[in-house]
């Protein structure tokens, strides 16, 4: 890095002749960098006047700033609607590496000592189209896993823990997405109510890790154990082959509205920091109160500073970007996908092979931008996620009620071959992030169970929480033993685990749903830290089932590269790394015309074959029933192929007394509400690659 950068070495940096704290505060009249006692918390050894250079950047030295040392700054500037200095509250210094909390709300930063042996581990490196996402809580993975020892559980080191690891290892999942671990405190809100923020999307810094997942031996160390004990999560599970990606939010700040908490950024330099307009009012696009404006170079250095320490010296994979829309939108608040903020992340060689994974809305005018994020970036795909529960929940539900579906057999095919109505052919379908639930929202389970939300334990009347969920629960709200009912349920449950797992895209499995936890039907559990909201160990029977089904189908993802498509194929031409997609009826002709979008077309055989690049040639037959009657099918007679072999059927949880090879043209018994995947045995044909 240059040392023409006016920016460079923010936070503090430790030389021989002691530390030296860098802070950008641009409005600030004066700073004062603060040495605490090392053992009261409220005792200023010493007070070091910061001195202001010609870009706003203010800087101290010390002796006593040293490894350990608990520290502060103190800020003061002039009055005016846009500025909240507080010179008599201790600030968080941005770039803090560990924080304290000395008491209620208080906080004071922490010099990290942050050498660390990772001991030959390197990340692995997981190609986009092998990567297989599993998102999960902390707390929530091993909270109650009795094979990991008692002071491990909820911790860094319990989802580092062996029996952790071979539990992820096992099911074939590829990469952890943790929800936030960078620091983060509860709303005031919450805190009145006595609840807690559990999912973490309220952050107080963004350098520091979460001191309460780690397990009470570290965090009584104080801050360098605690990074050390995520580090030592990271290194176990690149060790074990799998990548760590982070959700990150750096859209707001635990900050919260004007009247909220002044712990750091608006203690600093408010008006640098956050959107407002000429008044002082903030301009709140994320619904939490506050929004960093990333129309100035400091926040989104801020950014990329922050992304860097996670990548390289945490050695972190990939980051999931809260609300990501709001880091691409410009001076009038408007989102640009050519933002800097967003081209720079992608085009930083210091972030180079970083996975980028952004949720393309915000609450903001204009807010929603799925499919609009520049080259290099995979979303969260919404529009997959809506049509994908319709498709076997909510049409379903339709077909029972009335005789007719919602839509027809396109929209689906569309979304399982990779969304190209919604991602340009320059991005192709790895740009989609596949998912049918996630933290927010009903459990897969759950959208099996329950017709509406039942929220009321978070304390807003069953207010909070979206409506609209597109589940159904197949004739009882919640719990019932009515065997027929379960049993429907749990076909819907392999229906969606297999769509979602045999789909172009990128695949994001939900912690628990491989074996159906629930949550009795709450669909915001954010303030939830219980075993409603932890994962339940002491599987029954039918979760055993649902698991296996789980692992099959992750295995079969791996096997066939013909469901694991890089790019869209294009017309007239054999395309390496696409796949060639041909789509017949039920009586094995090729669909066609108003078929495509008839709302009583629910019937589909979707074959796709590998174009060999960096793989062996591979071929695949999925036949979809959406109907809740039984259909026989006649097997397409495609060109190349001369057998087809049963590999998985949702319509049983195991294929014994199953018929597995059929012949071109054959008929095809297939359950109703039910799907089968087979292996098209055969000669590859060049041609051109198509798509829906």
């Amino acid at each position: 890095m240059s040392s023409a950068d006016p920016l460079r070495n923010l936070g503090v940096r430790l030389t021989s002749a002691g530390g030296e704290l860098r802070v950008w505060a641009e409005h600030a009249d004066a700073m004062d960098l603060c040495l605490f006692d090392e053992v009261d918390p409220n005792w200023i050894i010493k007070s070091v006047p910061m001195t202001q250079d010609a870009h706003g950047v203010w800087s101290g030295k010390s002796r006593t700033l040293s490894p350990g040392r608990r520290y502060g700054i103190r800020v003061s500037g002039p009055a005016s609607p846009q500025n909240s200095f507080h010179p008599e509250k201790t600030l968080i210094e941005p770039y803090s590496r560990g924080l304290v909390r000395v008491g209620a709300g208080l906080w004071q930063s922490s010099v990290i000592d942050d050498d660390f042996d990772w001991n030959g581990a390197e990340k692995p490196g997981t190609a986009l189209d092998h990567t297989v996402v599993y998102e999960a809580h902390v707390r929530g993975l091993s909270r109650m896993n009795p094979l990991v020892p008692a002071a491990l559980r909820g911790t860094y080191a319990g989802l580092a823990h062996e029996s952790t690891i071979a539990y992820l290892t096992d099911l074939g999942v590829t990469a952890v997405e943790l929800l936030p671990v960078q620091a983060f405190v509860s709303e005031q809100r919450l805190i009145k109510q006595g609840l807690i923020n559990y999912w973490g999307y309220n952050t107080l810094n963004f350098f520091s890790p979460h001191a309460d997942y780690a397990t009470q031996a570290a965090q009584s160390a104080g801050p360098a154990a605690v990074l050390r004990e995520f580090k030592g999560m990271v290194k176990l599970l690149h060790e074990a082959g799998l990548e760590v990606i982070l959700d990150v939010v750096y859209n707001h700040t635990a900050e919260e509205g004007r009247n909220g908490p002044v712990t750091s950024l608006r203690g600093i330099d408010n008006a640098g920091y956050y959107r407002q307009d000429e008044s002082g009012a903030y301009i709140d696009v994320t619904g939490c109160g506050n929004t960093v404006n990333f129309s100035h170079d400091v926040p989104k250095r801020l950014v990329l500073d922050s992304l860097r320490y996670w990548a390289n010296d945490v050695q972190i994979d990939g980051f999931r970007f809260d609300l990501a829309t709001t880091l691409g939108r410009d001076g009038g608040v408007v989102y640009d996908p050519e933002h800097p903020l967003l081209t720079q992340i992608r085009d930083d060689p210091d972030l180079a092979g970083v996975k980028l994974i952004a949720e393309p809305w915000d609450v903001g005018q204009g807010g929603w931008q799925t499919g609009n994020f520049p080259p290099g970036w995979t979303e969260w795909n919404d529009r997959y996620r809506d049509r994908m529960r319709d498709f076997w929940l909510s049409d379903i539900k339709s077909l029972r009620q009335s005789g007719s579906a919602g839509s027809g057999i396109g929209r689906f095919a569309t979304r399982v071959a990779g969304s190209s109505n919604t991602f340009s052919e320059k991005r192709g379908p790895l740009a989609s992030l596949n998912f049918i639930t996630a933290h927010d929202g009903f459990t897969l389970a759950d959208l099996t169970a329950y017709n509406s939300k039942h929220n009321l334990g978070n304390g807003e009347s069953n207010r909070d929480g979206t409506d609209n969920n597109s589940s159904y629960n197949h004739g009882v709200e919640g719990p019932t033993r009515d065997v027929a009912i379960l049993a429907t349920r749990r076909k819907a449950m392999r229906n969606l685990l297999g769509t979602l797992l045999l789909s172009a895209g990128i695949p994001m499995l939900t912690a628990g749903d491989e074996f159906g936890r629930s949550q009795r039907g709450n669909n915001n559990a954010y303030c939830q830290d219980s075993e409603l909201t932890w994962l339940n160990w002491d599987f029954d029977d039918w979760q055993q089932d649902l698991h296996r089904v789980t692992r099959r189908l992750l295995q079969l993802r791996r096997e066939n590269p013909a469901l694991r498509p890089v790019h869209f194929g294009r017309f007239g031409e054999t395309t390496p790394s696409a796949s060639q997609l041909d789509w017949y009826n039920i009586a094995g002709d090729a669909l066609q015309g108003d078929a495509w979008n008839s709302p009583t077309e629910r019937t589909l055989q979707y074959m796709a074959a590998s174009t060999p690049e960096h793989e062996a040639f591979n071929r695949i037959l999925l036949v979809v029933n959406a109907r809740e009657q039984d259909e026989t099918v006649t097997l397409p007679k495609h060109e190349g192929v001369d057998a087809y072999t049963l590999l998985w059927d949702s319509s049983h949880d195991d294929l014994r007394d199953s018929v597995i090879e059929h012949a071109p043209g054959a008929r095809l018994f297939v359950p109703g509400a039910s799907m089968q995947l087979m292996r098209a045995h055969g000669a590859f044909v060049p041609r051109s690659t198509a798509r829906p």
